[in-house]
């Protein structure tokens, strides 16, 4: 067995491109459809509708389309959306950190769990144990850094 680092970083590059270039495909469209929502005020519907969710989570309205994104998609498509809110000024820095964490414990929940209950896995215990697991550690950190940053009596 011979290694060759020519073939090594051809496919190397190759896969890093075509990874990149499946995110792209489908975290543009998700910016244009952002955009898209923004102009004609779809983003209120989509804020309302999850607002029981984000106001339980401690953030600001504005967070519920990147935090729905990153709940369904994932973090690597969901990143995306959230840069761009925050690079927009939409979502101050606490409810980006906050989504940002909940997502870290709790993101494409679809495809995980579906995948983790292909091998085996009990696919409702799985989603539950992360969904609460990630309300339960946004909600600490979010009422720790509220109390923080409360006026002080």
């Amino acid at each position: 067995m011979t290694f060759n680092l020519i073939e090594v970083l051809k496919e190397s590059v190759f896969g890093s491109l075509s990874s990149v270039w499946n995110i792209a495909i489908i975290v543009f469209p998700l910016m244009i459809a952002m955009e898209f929502a923004k102009k004609y005020k779809l983003m209120d519907y989509i804020s309302a509708g999850l607002r029981p969710l984000t106001r339980f989570l401690g953030v600001e309205r504005s967070a519920a389309f990147p935090l729905a994104v990153g709940l369904i998609f994932g973090l690597a498509y969901g990143s995306g959306v959230i840069i761009q809110s925050a690079q927009e000024g939409e979502i101050d820095k606490v409810s980006l950190t906050l989504v940002s964490i909940f997502l870290a414990c709790c993101h494409a929940v679809v495809e995980d769990t579906l995948l983790f209950v292909a091998i085996g896995a009990n696919g409702w215990l799985l989603l539950g144990l992360r969904t609460l697991a990630a309300f339960a550690v946004t909600m600490l950190v979010s009422r720790s850094v509220r109390l923080a940053y409360a006026p002080q009596r």
